[in-house]
C-alpha cells in the first residue's frame, strides 16, 4: 500500500486523500510520537483533514499543539521542539487537493523508512491502537509559531552579512510579493517590512480556492506578477506557492527567472570554495559551468531525496529547479521565506538581470509521450540499453546519460501515464531530444 509520493501524502480531496485515512495516519503516528504540533495551509479541505490527524494522535495518546493557519516552513521550524510535525497542505497543487506531510524535529521531511512503517501500519491495521480513556492526548492551541520563525530568518539574514564582511543595514529594495493566495501572507510581507523593503503585496489574502492563479510558481503562472514588477518599477518579484515553502522569482525587468538560473545563483552564495550542492536528476548543467569549483550531486526528483543527501553528506546547499530551496544552515524543509530574505541580501547590491547575464545558458527542451503505467518498466529497460552506448548513464531517477555535447534524461511520471524527456545541449537539442523521443516510441510499438 504505497501513500506517499516524493512529497508526502497528496491526492484529491475525499476521493484519494479522505477523512478516513487522515485518521489512520493520526493513529498510526500518535503510536509512536508522544507529543506532535499540526499546522495547514488555506485550502478548503484543510481543517477538515486536520481535525480527523488530531482525533487519531490524541486517541493514541500524542498530546497535539494546533497552530492554525501558517506556512510549511513555519511548521518545519516549531517541530523543533515536538517529537514530530505535521502539515496538512498540497503544496503547489491545485484547490481540490490536499495533502498530509511529515516532519522530524531537525526540519526533515520523513524519510523512506518512516514513510513505510506508517504505511505498513495502515495497510495490515497494526499498531493502531485506542490508548485508555484517562490516557487520551492533550490538545492545545500555540499562538508564537510564526513571531519565533520570524524572528530566526532576521536573525540568520544578520549572520549571513556579518560572515561575508558585508554592513548589516535595512534593505532598501522595493518588493512585489505574490502570496498567490496561499499561506505565504502570513508571514512574508511582514518579514519583508522588517527588512526594511518597501513591499506591495499581491493575493495576500489566504483563501483556500486560490482565484488568484494557478499556486504552482512558475512563468506561466505569474503573469500579474511580471506586469506589476514593471508598472511598479520594483527591483524585484517575489512569487510563492499554497504552503510557501516553494519561492520562485522575477527581476526588475519583469522577466521571470528559471528555477536553474535561481539554483545557480543561490548556490553561487552559498556554497564554498570547494562545496557542495545537491540537485536533481533533471537540473540544467548551467548549474555545474557556473560552479566549476564546487562538487554537484544529483539525486531522484523529490525535495525529501534532496534533503537526506543533503544531510548525508554535509553539502552547503541544494534545490529544485521547481522552486525548492535548502538551506541546512537553518533547516533541512525548503523555506520559501528565507529564500526570499536571502535573495533580497543577494540582490541588494547586483540586480536579479546582471545575475543573469553572469550565467551561461543552453537550450532545453522538454516533453511526454504517452505510455500506460503497466508499459513504463519494459520501456525504461529498453531505454538504458540503448543509451549506454551514447555516453555515461546514471538511473537513480529514469535513466540520464551524459555526453560532450549535452546531455538526456528520460523519466516515467511518477503521477500520470506518460515518460518524461529533457535534453540540454550546447548545440542541436532538437537531435538529443529526438534521439530520447525515438527510442521510447519505438520500445511502445
Amino acid at each position: 500500500m504505497k501513500l506517499f509520493g516524493s512529497s508526502g501524502i497528496r491526492g484529491i480531496t475525499n476521493k484519494e486523500v479522505t477523512v478516513d485515512l487522515a485518521l489512520k495516519v493520526g493513529l498510526a503516528l500518535g503510536g509512536t510520537k508522544k507529543s506532535a504540533v499540526i499546522g495547514r495551509d488555506p485550502r478548503i479541505a484543510g481543517e477538515m483533514i486536520e481535525h480527523a490527524l488530531i482525533s487519531g494522535m490524541v486517541s493514541a495518546g500524542c498530546d497535539v499543539m494546533r497552530i492554525g493557519l501558517v506556512t510549511t516552513p513555519t511548521l518545519a521550524h516549531a517541530a523543533r521542539n515536538f517529537d514530530c510535525g505535521v502539515m496538512v497542505t498540497a503544496s503547489h497543487n491545485p484547490s481540490e487537493y490536499v495533502g498530509i506531510k511529515l516532519w522530524n524535529p531537525d526540519g526533515m521531511a520523513f524519510d523512506s523508512t518512516q514513510q513505510e512503517e506508517i504505511e505498513e501500519a495502515i495497510a495490515l491495521a497494526r499498531n493502531l491502537n485506542h490508548v485508555e480513556w484517562n490516557r487520551i492526548g492533550s490538545i492545545t492551541t500555540g499562538n508564537n509559531a510564526v513571531r519565533e520563525h520570524l524572528e530566526m530568518i532576521l536573525h540568520n539574514v544578520k549572520q549571513v552579512k556579518v560572515m561575508v564582511d558585508m554592513k548589516v543595514k535595512p534593505a532598501s529594495l522595493r518588493v512585489v510579493l505574490d502570496c498567490g493566495c496561499g499561506a505565504g501572507g502570513t508571514i512574508t510581507p511582514y518579514l519583508l517590512r522588517e527588512m526594511g523593503c518597501d513591499v506591495i503585496t499581491l493575493n495576500a489574502q489566504p483563501d483556500g480556492y486560490f482565484p488568484a492563479r494557478n499556486p504552482e510558481p512558475n512563468d506561466a503562472n505569474l503573469g500579474l506578477l511580471k506586469r506589476a514588477v514593471k508598472e511598479f518599477d520594483a527591483d524585484l518579484g517575489i512569487a510563492q506557492d499554497g504552503d510557501a515553502d516553494r519561492m520562485m522569482a522575477v527581476d526588475e525587468n519583469g522577466v521571470f527567472v528559471t528555477g536553474d538560473e535561481m539554483l545557480a545563483i543561490f548556490a553561487g552564495y552559498e556554497c564554498k570554495a570547494g562545496g557542495t550542492l545537491v540537485v536533481p536528476v533533471d537540473t540544467s548543467m548551467t548549474v555545474d559551468d557556473a560552479l566549476p569549483d564546487s562538487s554537484v550531486i544529483r539525486t531522484r526528483v523529490g525535495d525529501v531525496y534532496v534533503a537526506e543527501e543533503i544531510k548525508r553528506t554535509g553539502a552547503d546547499f541544494g534545490g529544485e529547479p521547481s522552486g525548492s530551496w535548502i538551506f541546512p544552515r537553518i533547516s533541512y524543509c525548503p523555506d520559501g521565506i528565507y529564500a526570499a530574505a536571502r535573495l533580497i541580501g543577494i540582490v541588494q547590491d547586483t540586480g536579479l538581470s546582471e545575475l543573469r547575464k553572469r550565467l551561461p545558458q543552453y537550450p532545453t527542451k522538454r516533453g511526454t509521450v504517452v505510455c500506460d503505467n503497466e508499459k513504463k518498466g519494459h520501456v525504461m529497460n529498453v531505454v538504458r540499453s540503448e543509451l549506454e552506448t551514447f555516453g555515461t548513464i546514471t538511473d537513480i531517477d529514469g535513466v540520464r546519460v551524459e555526453m560532450d555535447e549535452g546531455w538526456l534524461l528520460v523519466r516515467p511520471s511518477g503521477t500520470e501515464p506518460k515518460i518524461r524527456i529533457t535534453a540540454e545541449a550546447r548545440t542541436c537539442v532538437d537531435e538529443l531530444y529526438y534521439v530520447g523521443e525515438e527510442i521510447v516510441k519505438e520500445a511502445l510499438v
